[in-house]
């Protein structure tokens, strides 16, 4: 049923999960989700795997009937280089969807998305588990099996809301952003904030 939050929401929605190697995608088609995967890139540098992603995603993204594109924002990582590669990568992808004639491109911020299927940050309890499951362990390897944790209740989540059996993390993402797309749309468009 659709209510006033459907307005403007295009029938045909691809979402991505992307990084410097590869694309995870979901593809969604009035609200059900359709197909999903995940492309990966070649090359030695970020320019070879910009090239390679346009070149790849052009007649990917046209097999598609694709009326809106949602990407996951770019986060600050602890490098400008990393985000600058990434940036690039991502550019060509959100390029290669122009030139499919997607006209709607948004992107989502991760901590939205993450939040709304339910994978909120970790609790303090969450964290306490871990630590007192592995005494003794570095501040990184810590910071590493949060992250882990998160990753595979994202998995949970997304194939127990619909009921497949995905294994890869950022397929499970590219669907959990569609998810939260599909249902949050006039966030997403900033149409009703």
């Amino acid at each position: 049923m659709s209510s006033l939050k459907d307005i403007g929401m295009p029938k045909n929605i691809i979402s991505i999960d992307a990084s410097m190697n590869s694309m995870a995608f979901a593809y969604f088609q009035n609200k059900d989700l359709k197909s999903y995967g995940k492309i990966d890139f070649a090359g030695k540098d970020h320019f070879e795997k910009s090239g390679d992603a346009c070149r790849k995603l052009t007649p990917f993204l046209n097999s598609f009937n694709i009326e809106a594109l949602v990407i996951e924002s770019t986060i600050y990582a602890n490098s400008p280089k990393t985000s600058m590669q990434l940036a690039m990568v991502q550019g060509a992808i959100m390029g290669a969807a122009a030139m499919n004639g997607v006209k709607k491109m948004h992107s989502c911020v991760p901590v939205a998305w993450q939040s709304w299927i339910g994978n909120k940050v970790l609790t303090k309890e969450e964290k306490y588990k871990i630590r007192k499951d592995h005494v003794g362990k570095s501040e990184s390897w810590y910071k590493n099996q949060e992250r882990e944790f998160r990753k595979n209740r994202t998995i949970k989540l997304v194939n127990n809301n619909f009921m497949i059996d995905v294994e890869d993390n950022d397929v499970a993402d590219a669907i959990g952003i569609g998810w939260y797309s599909i249902n949050n749309w006039h966030k997403i468009s900033g149409n009703l904030t």
